[in-house]
């Protein structure tokens, strides 16, 4: 899991250090055996497709076809990782996901539900799927801190307002899993002061990658762009930089209205 598309093409690419150079280098000295690279960080899907053709032009042309390459994604952040809960969402070449997939799942299911690793189609599917999850997951962040900080400052019981949303439509993973709110629910960041969790920076980063995706295709999108707002002027502030996203509650909330 790489943070990033230099990381990726180097770690890849290099023709010295890199994977695929490695790969060859090692088919020299043995027979050729089959062998699964697999990226699990969010990345661009342009620099995902990069990498993917140049692991197919290299599989075909020195490797017999020994080599393949999957985009698999994750989502749960820290809580998930130590619960054993993530999610994963993998792009693999159609024409071989009938014999690769099994063999990702194979590895996968140890860090989540089998149920919840999904096959999403082609390379860079799974990254498609995690940037527009994440997309998703970013403004909503922002609308249920939104939304509780109105509830606080109305002198509201914000558990209870907490309980009657995840009972009614406004229910969304922030305020059932990941309450913004410190003290409504244990083991969260918000309970410990944001440590932990998805930070506000990647959040940001990811949500910039999904607006960048929705332009590629020509989707028109609202609320990108007042969100990455609102995370820019929190993370200006050393109070909240670093921590984890649903800090933009405590932003809000020490933020004059």
């Amino acid at each position: 899991m790489l943070p990033g598309s230099d990381a990726v093409k180097s770690v890849y690419l290099d023709p010295e250090t890199g994977i695929l150079a490695g790969a060859v280098a090692a088919a020299g000295s043995g027979s050729l055996v089959s062998k699964l690279i697999m990226e699990c960080g969010t990345i661009e899907t342009d620099t995902i497709v990069a990498v993917a053709k140049a692991t197919r032009e290299v599989s075909d042309s020195k490797l017999d076809g020994t080599l393949a390459f999957v985009d698999a994604p994750v989502s749960g952040g820290p809580m998930g990782a130590e619960a054993g809960t993530l999610t994963f969402m993998v792009g693999c070449l159609p024409h071989v996901s009938d014999t690769v997939f099994p063999v990702v799942k194979s590895y996968l299911k140890h860090m989540g539900k089998e149920k919840e690793i999904f096959l999403c189609g082609d390379v860079g599917a799974g990254t498609a799927f995690k940037v527009i999850n994440n997309y998703l997951s970013a403004i909503t962040s922002l609308a249920a801190s939104e939304a509780l900080n109105i509830g606080t400052k109305a002198g509201l019981d914000v558990k209870l307002l907490t309980d009657v949303i995840n009972a009614s439509g406004g229910q969304c993973w922030v305020t059932s899993k990941s309450n913004p709110v410190p003290g409504v629910q244990e083991n969260v960041p918000s309970s410990r002061n944001y440590d932990g969790g998805f930070r506000i920076e990647l959040c940001a980063k990811v949500l910039g990658m999904g607006s960048k995706l929705a332009k590629s295709v020509g989707a028109r999108t609202i609320l990108d762009g007042p969100t990455l707002e609102a995370f820019r002027e929190a993370m200006a502030d050393e109070r909240y930089r670093g921590r984890d996203a649903r800090v933009v509650y405590k932003w809000l909330n020490e933020s004059e209205g």
